[in-house]
């Protein structure tokens, strides 16, 4: 369920599609963009009855249909943001976001329970998601789902992806799961607690309450299961968590972070890795791989399985990070045990400024293109411990300010 939001100061802003879930693509052709609005409305009303939605459902949902202006101008304003996970995670994860997200597992603590049964989803990832993606029912987006969705179609902007979701949304419309005046999101498509987009709704949603209705919008119920039921899709493991935070042993090989090498919780802790909170690993036998997310000097973390399936609901490391916090402080942690650095993220400019300087200094970066590959993460590590700084391979600004 990919997806952009539309503006607001309750929840997160991302990137153009970095969105929630993954994307579940259609079969059906998308509308193809036309000169004439009237005569985009008629094409998509030939594929929308094809798809068997009524006349009455379509002139509901479409009717009175101009592009959106707000919508538009929106999808200009994409532009490569640069920011550090601390800041990420800071502004998603805060003591009033955990008091209300205690409060919420109160609250729906029958209804979390029974999801968890059936889901195996644990109740605190469900109230971050939700948490996280809509302040927990607090701003959903008031835009019109089918008129942006239409709006994006018809101006060519990604008209393949935004066209079968166009159609997608007419599929739910005529099931009778919302009525079209109900049917309302972000400003790219992404609808109710969850935030799905149509192709997500249509696989992932689930009549919790049994009453015949899929409501994302209005059941509080249905959403968490909905979002239980496409983290099971993807692989959640029932009983397990997301990941520690881990202090890695002097001389570590940092190495083993970039490379992604994945081992037992056992066999990292044979070589010094420990739990930064000074506990034991509860299952030593998990696979685990190392993400350090600023650099050695601020919070490393052991990752599990469930993180990557966290991802799959927002492909974004950082997100997941939030979500898997945001859980724990629900749950009654603290914050993280090492503080974040002052550091600042870089830019693709900056960091083509870093390869070119490495490569002044005799470091082999393999290129200058501001893609920070194995090569470069080698020079740099070298840099680092020719200069007696820890070699981490993190490449920020405190790196480009030591390159001069």
């Amino acid at each position: 369920m990919s997806r952009v939001k539309s503006p607001a100061p309750a929840f997160s802003r991302r990137n153009f599609l970095i969105g929630t879930t993954a994307l579940v693509a259609s079969a059906a052709t998308a509308p193809a963009y036309a000169a004439s609005v009237s005569a985009f409305v008629d094409q998509t009303w030939r594929q929308a009855a094809a798809r068997g939605v009524s006349r009455g459902i379509f002139d509901a949902a479409m009717g009175g249909f101009s592009p959106l202006q707000s919508v538009i101008k929106l999808t200009g304003k994409q532009p490569e943001f640069v920011s550090t996970t601390a800041d990420y995670v800071n502004k998603r994860v805060n003591a009033a976001r955990t008091s209300e997200g205690r409060g919420m597992r109160g609250e729906w603590a029958q209804t979390l329970a029974a999801v968890e049964s059936r889901y195996g989803v644990q109740p605190e990832i469900l109230l971050a998601i939700w948490g996280i993606e809509t302040n927990f029912g607090g701003y959903m987006g008031g835009t019109n789902t089918v008129h942006a969705l239409a709006t994006l179609t018809h101006a060519g902007y990604r008209s393949s992806f935004f066209g079968k979701e166009l159609l997608n949304a007419l599929d739910i419309l005529q099931a009778g799961h919302v009525r079209p005046s109900n049917m309302v999101g972000s400003w790219a498509g992404a609808m109710g607690h969850p935030q799905f987009m149509p192709s997500s709704f249509l696989r992932y949603a689930v009549d919790f309450r049994g009453d015949g209705h899929k409501d994302i919008w209005g059941s509080v119920p249905d959403a968490l299961a909905s979002a239980a039921n496409y983290l099971e899709g993807h692989g959640w493991r029932a009983g397990e968590t997301w990941g520690y935070e881990v202090k890695l042993p002097s001389g570590f090989n940092y190495q083993n972070v970039w490379a992604e090498k994945t081992a037992t919780l056992a066999d990292w802790s044979s070589i010094g890795v420990r739990r930064a909170n000074g506990r034991a690993f509860p299952r030593p036998g998990d696979n685990a791989r190392l993400y350090m997310p600023m650099g050695g000097h601020g919070p490393v973390f052991a990752l599990l399985k469930n993180f990557d399936v966290i991802k799959r609901y927002n492909n974004s490391n950082s997100y997941a990070l939030a979500v898997g916090h945001l859980a724990d402080r629900v749950l009654g942690s603290g914050g993280f045990v090492a503080d974040w650095p002052n550091d600042t993220a870089l830019g693709r400019a900056d960091r083509k400024r870093v390869q070119a300087l490495l490569n002044q200094r005799g470091y082999d970066t393999g290129g200058v293109d501001g893609i920070i590959g194995s090569r470069t993460r080698a020079a740099v590590m070298q840099f680092q411990s020719r200069a007696g700084l820890l070699p981490d391979g993190h490449v920020s600004g405190r790196l480009l300010n030591a390159l001069g």
